[in-house]
């Protein structure tokens, strides 16, 4: 998943990182965090997560598998843009079988940016490119993606973002909403 991801140029692996769980009590105080070297389907990154288990908690057992790193985006003149977290895989390994989250974080895959001002040019470059990148994983794992949860900034249908209610020819203003990093 992360090779489709990275042929569509939205992910770039640079690392991994996941909580640890004791089966029975739940989560161990411990987030693991692994820069990568090299592919993230290596057996040695398999190997490196088994290696990091908290000296402490012996039987904990790892969690969802975040994959992060920066991807691209092209502004409204097609400048290709970096940006970190522009797209993360989730991978869940639950006993009853695998499961993964793509996730978006960013203004560019609608028609409209946070402040609700109009951005065709930038969305008609973007949104593509993902409902491509969505399109090639549901070819890889044989089965349509399932929308998460709407959140105030959008919701997934299809292959993209719905598009919000347009008031005077702009969409909600979602500034406010942003958090301060």
């Amino acid at each position: 998943m992360a090779a489709v991801l990275r042929q569509h140029e939205l992910l770039e692996p640079r690392h991994v990182e996941w909580p640890w769980f004791i089966p029975g009590t739940g989560g161990a105080p411990a987030v693991t965090r692994l820069s990568l070297t090299g592919p993230v389907d290596d057996e040695l990154v398999f190997q490196r997560v088994q290696a990091m288990r908290p000296v402490g908690f012996p039987e904990a057992v790892e969690g969802d598998l975040l994959v992060a790193g920066p991807g691209v985006w092209l502004d409204e003149h097609g400048t290709p843009r970096g940006e970190y977290r522009l797209v993360e895989l989730t991978v869940s390994p639950e006993h009853l079988g695998l499961s993964a989250e793509i996730s978006v974080f960013h203004d560019i895959w609608g028609p409209f940016d946070f402040r609700g001002g109009p951005h065709p040019e930038v969305h008609q470059r973007n949104a593509p490119r993902l409902a491509a990148a969505l399109r090639d994983l549901e070819a890889l794992l044989g089965v349509p993606p399932e929308p998460g949860e709407a959140t105030t900034f959008g919701k997934a249908v299809g292959y993209g973002v719905d598009e919000p209610v347009v008031l005077d020819g702009r969409g909600p203003d979602l500034k406010d909403q942003l958090r301060k990093s």
